[in-house]
């Protein structure tokens, strides 16, 4: 699938919070697994999930912008913070 979901796929998407994407993206994985929903819906359900993914992916690349890592001197005591530097 693309990188860029369009807008009108996105509805309401850009104003939710990382947890209430989660959540929607969550239960929507459940009900492609279980099968309960026709091809069409399968689709655009499908959909929204990428774009939520998407979103969830953002939210979480500017939580982590913002994370700092404490620095401490030999004896032990706090010295500072600097930027962390995610695990790859």
């Amino acid at each position: 699938m693309a990188d860029a979901i369009p807008a009108a796929k996105q509805g309401d998407i850009t104003g939710l919070t990382f947890e209430a994407a989660l959540k929607e993206l969550e239960g929507i994985v459940g009900r492609l697994e279980r099968g309960d929903v026709e091809l069409e819906e399968s689709i655009n359900i499908y959909e929204r999930g990428e774009a939520l993914k998407q979103h969830c992916d953002r939210l979480l690349r500017q939580a982590e912008a913002k994370v700092e890592r404490l620095t401490f001197g030999a004896d032990g005591k706090p010295t500072g913070t600097q930027p962390l530097e995610p695990q790859q």
